[in-house]
């Protein structure tokens, strides 16, 4: 009887020292050809090139849940996805991300430029959901999160990179 007490008690104990895999989330992320949904076509605006690598990683909308860490989201069954490709050579890509269910969201898309898999503000780029004016700090749920319908939900992502010395936000197109 012990033993089966003990079980439970290591798998959560141990749960916590896991260590994040780049791969968790991406299988169920990956929409299948003439995907129906519930998924979301996020389209990605305004990168400053297209080098390196894009990461797409869907949440849920909720305060407690937003860029929280995926271990403990994939643990406790709730939302995570991921995709992680090279940048696709197209102006604005579209990159399909499949969910399980519809319901509130919330989606980061960061550009490794350098394809080092750590996140750099001087040097590469993100953006959110809903677009929000970003500063030094991750931005609230309540204005990235959004309801994802039961079809295929597009969401418009622009980018925000290093601007001048010290601000950060979307690059002027060239002319």
């Amino acid at each position: 009887m012990i033993r089966v007490l003990l079980l439970p008690a290591f798998l959560l104990l141990t749960a916590a020292f896991i260590p994040s895999s780049p791969d968790l989330g991406t299988a169920e992320a990956t929409c299948r050809a003439g995907e129906a949904g519930p998924a979301l076509m996020i389209e990605v605006v305004g990168l400053k090139d297209h080098t390196g690598r894009l990461k797409i990683e869907v949440y849920p909308g909720t305060e407690e849940d937003f860029l929280a860490d995926d271990n403990k989201l994939v643990m406790a069954g709730k939302l995570f996805r991921r995709i992680d490709v090279p940048v696709p050579p197209e102006h604005d890509p579209h990159i399909c991300v499949r969910l399980p269910a519809p319901g509130r969201v919330a989606v980061s898309v960061l550009h490794d430029r350098d394809s080092n898999h750590r996140f750099n503000w001087q040097h590469d780029g993100a953006g959110f959901s809903n677009n929000p004016h970003l500063g030094y700090s991750k931005p609230r749920a309540e204005t990235v999160s959004f309801y994802a319908g039961p079809r295929v939900t597009p969401v418009r992502v622009v980018m925000n990179y290093r601007v001048g010395l010290l601000s950060f936000g979307p690059i002027e197109p060239r002319r």
